[in-house]
């Protein structure tokens, strides 16, 4: 059911965004630029009140976590976008066909802004998932309308005080709410809404930005695989992993969902792991270090995506190394569970993991590990540990996927200048990159015709006759 009052609310401060895009068009480089400054300065002066106000949400974030993965990120993005807007905004010759490029037609794609940009922003990286998109709706020109997590009340609130103090609402305004809000804001008519999310709410959002035939871009998630190969470093890989997926609790739409070993390297790289966790977290309850599950409800989840693999037939192996009793105590911090012995029918095999549980499989030829993932929905990201050329091209040039990092995980997002975004189910779209600039502008075509009469040299206008013939003939080999 529809709150009137606040769509109301939202309609009118897309009203004012609209009318003040469009007042003020053309707008010059220079502004776009002092818009994105005033991101920088406002992460620079408040990126420490973001922390803690993160941390306050989670019951505990890794303060240097949140600069590293939230703050650091977006004020990169927002210089790169920077450096880089005055070339994405040249406008891009194209060519024109024989004969009208000899007579003096010329084509051209300019990119400009499409006006007003909606951002839904998600709760586990709440600060660096609304910049990052936001940067580069203002590298474009845009104005836009955010709505962050209610997850995450207190990041959320801070947003809404700090934002008005370094912009106009005619160019940001930030919406507060809880589930009903989120829908309603998702049915306004933008010029383009950003999604990042679950895929199961990425449905809801799409049919309600199509009944406004809004453009939209999602960000979703997915069960992003992991393949180590024989020709991998296992302790190496293993480090890497661990880190990746112990990162923010594992609540990160990229971290490595599930690991596919060779069945005579199972036992070393979950021993591996076990390492790694142990010589990052020596403890986990007490350890500022390692970042809480969100709530209690996300923590009963994924207890319960345990309960139910141990039940059909998984192996549960706990990564404790301090022996702390995670039961007694009254936070929502969990260790890291790795499972064997898993199999499809298992929920922990079919919804995306978000949080500290690895389930591994095993495979005795690559072309198993290949078939496995193309048998599934195309995940967010892919990665591949190995020194096999041969076999990593093979796993590339034979699966699809969002992105991918070899030897590594997650680290494709960190590069500005690859665009970041999934396929099919993991998302629609992407931003980074020239990729984003181009998502938030409409490349609008401009065709110049020459003063001399075109149609008439080639025939396109009656009466048709011998130039038409010509054309005809000329054009149809």
């Amino acid at each position: 059911m529809f709150d009137e009052t606040a769509r109301d609310e939202m309609m009118t401060a897309l009203g004012k965004q609209r009318e003040a895009f469009t007042a003020a068009r053309p707008e010059p480089l220079s502004t776009r630029n002092d818009r994105l400054e005033r991101c920088a300065r406002m992460l620079l002066a408040h990126g420490e009140d973001f922390a803690r106000a993160m941390s306050a949400d989670f019951g505990h974030r890794s303060h240097e976590q949140s600069m590293l993965t939230d703050i650091m990120p977006s004020i990169s993005l927002i210089r790169y976008s920077q450096k880089r807007m005055k070339a994405w905004s040249k406008p891009e010759k194209r060519h024109v066909a024989f004969p009208l490029n000899l007579l003096g037609a010329r084509a051209e794609v300019r990119y400009e802004p499409k006006g007003v940009i909606g951002i839904v922003a998600p709760w586990n990286f709440p600060v660096g998932l609304t910049m990052g998109p936001l940067a580069q709706a203002f590298a474009a020109g845009n104005r836009a309308m955010l709505k962050p997590s209610e997850f995450t009340e207190r990041t959320s609130e801070l947003m809404a005080e700090l934002f008005p103090k370094f912009f106009g609402d005619d160019e940001v305004a930030v919406i507060l709410g809880g589930p009903q809000t989120g829908q309603d804001f998702c049915s306004l008519p933008f010029d383009h809404l950003l999604f990042t999310g679950a895929t199961s709410i990425g449905k809801h959002v799409l049919h309600a930005a199509a009944d406004n035939l809004v453009p939209v871009t999602l960000e979703l998630g997915g069960k992003s695989p992991t393949i180590l190969g024989r020709s991998a470093d296992v302790a190496k890989a293993a480090e890497r992993i661990a880190l990746g997926k112990m990162m923010n609790a594992g609540q990160i739409c990229l971290a490595p969902d599930y690991m596919l070993v060779p069945e005579e390297l199972e036992h070393k790289a979950i021993g591996a792991v076990q390492a790694s966790v142990a010589q990052m977290y020596p403890t986990l309850l007490a350890n500022d270090d390692y970042t809480s599950v969100i709530n209690r409800r996300h923590r009963d989840r994924l207890a319960g995506l345990v309960d139910d693999a141990v039940a059909k037939g998984a192996e549960a192996i706990v990564v404790n190394p301090g022996n702390e009793n995670f039961e007694g105590s009254n936070g929502n911090k969990l260790p890291l569970t790795i499972l064997r012995n898993v199999s499809d029918d298992m929920k922990v095999m079919q919804d995306e993991i978000f949080g500290p549980v690895l389930p591994v499989k095993t495979y005795s030829r690559i072309d198993e590990a290949i078939d496995y993932v193309n048998a599934h929905d195309r995940p967010l990201g892919l990665y591949y540990f190995g020194e096999d050329r041969a076999e990593r091209e093979s796993v590339l040039s034979r699966t699809i996927s969002g992105g991918v990092t070899v030897n590594d995980v997650i680290f494709h997002v960190s590069a500005d200048d690859l665009p970041f975004g999934g396929v099919g189910p993991s998302g629609m779209g992407s931003y980074h990159g020239v990729e984003g600039f181009r998502s938030f502008s409409h490349a609008r075509a401009v065709y110049s015709q020459p003063k001399i009469d075109l149609a008439r040299i080639a025939g396109l206008k009656p009466p048709y006759g011998a130039a038409t013939a010509r054309t005809l003939k000329m054009q149809l080999k």
